[in-house]
């Protein structure tokens, strides 16, 4: 039974506590509502939302647009299986391959699952064009691509493998921006290079052009599939629509999934060429993937992004939060570096600072630290000038208390 003369939000965590699995860390707090970049406790308490669910809520919170497809479409069908056609769902796979590389879309729920698929693709790929001994996968130091086992085993950090031991086999890791690294991890039974544009839960750091360009020549040349994880990077969140188009350079399969439904559940595996051809019936399936309410309400994320100008507004926005958070870099001690693109940020602080979220927190301002020390801003993208500036400014405050600890 909860305390009558506890606040709401200690009622609301008491009794989670007590019935949802302690995979989390413990909250402070219980959310209720939110309007564009704001959102508001149980208790009515404001904060400003730098973290957007984890750059999921890319149009912010109660869009218009969003909401009215998803009460319209709910009225209509929310779900069939993938058995049938789906209107919305093909609508939006014309709209992904219309704006970016990949010829064909294989919808799912999530990130992880998403990664999954584009695993599977490269095997086939491999065994249907005479290399059934390539089933290996090279990955990233300090990647992350998920928490299913083949997703987390693609993912080069041992904190994350810690009592999921032994890993799926078949995995080597490479140093990220190192090419030769990359190459002297491939050998004769590698069919895959998987690589995020930008690290996000690395510390937000982006893969330079060239060391983009030297895996699709690696790839190119020993027929290899080249996987981009763009689970946090896609769908604008850069600037542009994927990460891949800051470099020019061109997967083979991608995967979407966060911003993508803004806010709902849905992920993309998307490929191109020969790659876009090598799923038969049988071979992979999604009960969820693309149903007509996640489908309906990824439609208006692109319809924003791609029709509305959305993109040019992360572009000029981004711009601005980078050169506030540059001279964050310039007056305070402890802020070492600002890297990012787009609304994909983060502030590398000198020190480990796990109490820069509740001193975030104390300012009014949802965010998150990744990386021990790199203090991730990843906005909903339709935050403004003022508002990022207003995010900057409980920075460098929360920078000056922890300074002074």
């Amino acid at each position: 039974m909860t305390n009558p003369a506890q606040s709401l939000t200690a009622q609301w965590l008491e009794r989670r506590a007590q019935c949802i699995m302690t995979s989390y860390g413990p909250p402070t707090l219980a959310l209720e509502r939110g309007e564009g970049v704001r959102v508001w406790d149980v208790d009515g308490r404001q904060y400003l939302d730098l973290i957007s669910g984890i750059a999921v809520n890319s149009l912010g919170h109660n869009h218009p647009r969003l909401v009215k497809a998803i009460a319209e479409q709910a009225a209509k069908l929310i779900h069939v299986s993938n058995l049938y056609g789906i209107p919305p769902q093909i609508q939006l796979a014309e709209a992904l391959t219309r704006h970016s590389c990949a010829d064909k879309v294989f919808f799912c729920n999530s990130g992880a699952e998403s990664i999954e698929g584009a695993l599977k693709i490269a095997r086939l790929y491999a065994k249907k064009n005479g290399h059934p001994e390539r089933h290996g996968y090279v990955s990233m130091k300090n990647s992350f691509h998920g928490r299913t086992l083949a997703a987390l085993t693609a993912t080069g950090q041992h904190k994350y493998h810690q009592g999921f031991e032994p890993m799926m086999p078949g995995f080597a890791y490479a140093d990220f921006n190192n090419l030769a690294s990359v190459e002297a991890a491939l050998t004769p039974e590698t069919c895959a290079i998987i690589c995020e544009p930008i690290q996000g839960e690395g510390g937000i750091i982006p893969a330079s052009s060239e060391f983009l360009a030297g895996l699709r020549a690696l790839c190119d040349k020993r027929d290899l599939t080249l996987i981009f994880d763009e689970v946090q990077t896609g769908m604008g969140r850069t600037g542009h629509a994927f990460g891949y188009q800051h470099s020019g350079v061109e997967p083979d399969v991608f995967c979407l999934a966060k911003g993508l439904g803004g806010g709902v559940p849905i992920g993309a595996t998307l490929a191109r060429g020969k790659h876009a051809d090598v799923l038969t019936p049988g071979t992979h399936a999604s009960t969820f993937g693309g149903n007509p309410l996640a489908s309906a309400a990824a439609l208006v994320v692109c319809e924003e992004l791609f029709e509305r100008h959305l993109l040019e507004h992360v572009c000029e926005t981004g711009a601005h939060l980078g050169e506030a958070l540059n001279r964050l870099v310039g007056q305070h001690k402890l802020a070492v570096e600002a890297r990012g693109r787009g609304l994909m940020w983060g502030l590398v602080i000198e020190r480990a600072c796990p109490e820069m979220t509740a001193l975030l927190l104390k300012r009014g301002v949802l965010g998150n630290v990744t990386a021990g020390n790199v203090i991730r801003i990843a906005p909903p993208l339709v935050i403004t000038k003022d508002e990022c500036d207003e995010a900057v400014e409980a920075i460098g405050d929360a920078l000056t208390e922890l300074a002074s600890a």
